[in-house]
């Protein structure tokens, strides 16, 4: 068995002491077996959200129990020549997928794409890009009642109803959900080609290697065999404890990230192989939305440019996943360790490591929890901001119009909403950020925007400039989707993050059907968007985070080109 070795560099002086302490610590307290007993003390005397939430320790054997039923699945689409599947899906439940699309994609003749904006753009060119007579629709979600996903649903099925008729749409879905949930009823009730039924014992953000992940990954071609030999592997090494701990990469790994953070060192900042850098969005929702509470966090932060070591603070560790041959990033990983940053490297051999990759961080995140004091498998702050959300979207549909607050600017081009008075719209923000602290805050941008490559790249170097400027760690998340993965501990850490919002006015709208087979829409996926904005905006600041919001109405490029002088 080829064993991986996690290298360490500058993990010296205080921070090795607390390091050694640590691992003493998760041997004299038994933590690795009493994990794998599935013992809920580990992380609270309270078993809710932690006794139905450890199933996927046994995700490698469980899953294997559905790969005859996953292969017939595949082989009977390939023979009906469908082309393309499309997952209606959000955080855990598409997140995932979107790995095994992005990294495993052309193995496959049959291409799978993801939908988890709400952003009427991006719905419009998911309808337009799929001929539906050679697309699947998956819906999936743990639960059954995401509202994102569920809108996804009665959209697209009443469409493809449209498009092809009564006898054919049937054919066209897919779901992969929980035994019972609202979503099973649905798929019934509306006779879905198939139903996967999950283990109900998974949260969705543990669930890459269950169904939620597996299902897609073999639609695309994935040797999924083969990918779960690697995951055993991780496996049977993470029960590794007492003098054969230092084999245990999880736990080690687990027990560092834990340690760093309580030095301050909270900005896990991911670097990876170009290959394989869409695993840093599911790595970010399953530390974040885990680590994020009690006034503590881990911050992952995902596709922020590589940069020489003068504008990092001294918050910042480094992970770098290296997939072998691949030295790109070598030079520059060199100088943060050469200055002193520490650095955690893993190289895979291959893509089909990603599969080890997958435990190891669940069960590294699991460890990390338990060395904060930190119960890594709820989520209450996600719930916070829908409840702000639905109550915007209910009064939108008693009065047919949004009541939003009332803005610090507006002019023809842009509205800002923020706690500062804002004199000259060309500064705002400069003044928001006029108090980030290097080394301590960090800023997250959220674009609840069309996630097109265009704005990506926009965004982006709104990013870099802030990152030159204030030396502080930045975060980038297209709305909604963040709300699922890093929505959590951004109203749950220590408080030291500002927030950008920035939404904007899509030139065409798209209704929501109020149930699948009907015409009749209360609401669009527009005004769906902008009530989870602005649901967030006042979770955040209910939380007393520092927010500012800005609404643009005309061209994003445009509003870019003078924002930060």
């Amino acid at each position: 068995m080829n064993e991986d070795k996690m290298r360490t560099f500058n993990i010296t002086g205080s921070l090795e002491t607390a390091y050694k302490n640590a691992i003493q610590k998760l041997v004299d307290e038994n933590i690795i077996e009493r994990i794998w007993k599935k013992d809920f003390t580990v992380w609270n005397n309270d078993p809710t959200e932690i006794s139905n939430r450890l199933g996927w320790l046994d995700c490698t054997s469980v899953t294997r129990k559905s790969f005859d039923e996953i292969h017939s699945f595949v082989n009977e689409l390939k023979a009906e020549g469908i082309q393309n599947i499309l997952l209606l899906g959000m955080g855990g439940s598409s997140l995932a997928p979107e790995v095994f699309s992005l990294v495993f994609g052309g193995i496959s003749d049959i291409k799978l794409s993801i939908l988890d904006s709400t952003h009427p753009e991006a719905v419009l060119e998911k309808t337009k890009n799929f001929n539906p007579e050679k697309t699947l629709y998956i819906v999936s979600t743990k639960s059954g009642g995401t509202v994102e996903t569920i809108s996804f649903m009665k959209y697209f099925y009443n469409y493809v109803l449209n498009e092809l008729g009564k006898e054919k749409v049937t054919k066209h879905f897919a779901a992969i959900t929980d035994p019972g949930s609202g979503l099973e009823q649905i798929a019934k009730e509306l006779n879905f080609r198939k139903i996967f039924l999950n283990d109900p014992n998974i949260g969705g953000r543990f669930s890459a290697l269950s169904l939620f992940g597996i299902v897609p990954a073999a639609l695309v071609g994935v040797d999924i065999e083969k990918l779960f030999i690697r995951a055993d592997s991780e496996v049977l090494l993470s029960k590794k404890s007492g003098i054969e701990i230092d084999r245990n990469n999880s736990a080690l790994f687990g027990a560092l990230i834990g340690v760093l953070t309580e030095q301050g060192k909270d900005k896990l900042t991911l670097v990876t192989s170009e290959k394989i850098n869409t695993v840093g969005a599911w790595i970010e929702q399953l530390v974040a939305e885990s680590t994020g509470k009690n006034n503590k966090g881990i911050l992952p932060v995902d596709l922020e440019e590589l940069l020489s070591p003068e504008y990092y603070g001294d918050d910042r560790v480094f992970i770098y996943l290296n997939l072998k041959g691949d030295n790109k990033k070598q030079n520059l990983i060199e100088k943060l360790i050469q200055a002193g940053f520490p650095v955690i490297e893993f190289e895979l051999e291959d893509i089909y490591d990603l599969s080890k990759q997958f435990f190891l961080w669940e069960f590294a995140t699991s460890i990390a929890g338990w060395y904060l004091g930190i119960q890594p498998f709820d989520q209450p702050n996600v719930e916070q901001a829908k409840v702000i959300a639905r109550k915007i979207l209910k009064d939108y549909q008693e009065s047919g119009k949004l009541n939003l607050p009332e803005p610090s600017f507006s002019s023809n081009d842009l509205i800002i909403y923020s706690e500062e008075k804002i004199d000259k719209p060309e500064s705002a923000l400069e003044l928001f950020l006029s108090e980030c602290e290097s080394g301590k805050n960090y800023v997250s941008i959220q674009a609840y925007v069309n996630p097109s490559w265009e704005n990506f790249n926009l965004l982006q170097k709104l990013r870099t400039d802030i990152l030159k400027k204030y030396k502080v760690a930045t975060t980038l998340g297209f709305g909604p989707r963040f709300l699922h993965s890093t929505g959590q501990l951004h109203k749950g850490d220590s408080g030291n993050g500002l927030f950008i919002q920035i939404i904007d006015n899509p030139k065409t709208d798209v209704a929501i059907p109020d149930n699948a087979l009907e015409n009749k829409s209360s609401i669009s996926f527009g005004v769906l968007i902008k009530a989870q904005a602005f649901g967030d905006r006042q979770a955040l600041l209910d939380n007393k985070r520092k927010v500012i919001t800005i609404e643009i109405k005309n061209s994003l490029e445009a509003f870019f080109q003078n924002l930060l002088n």
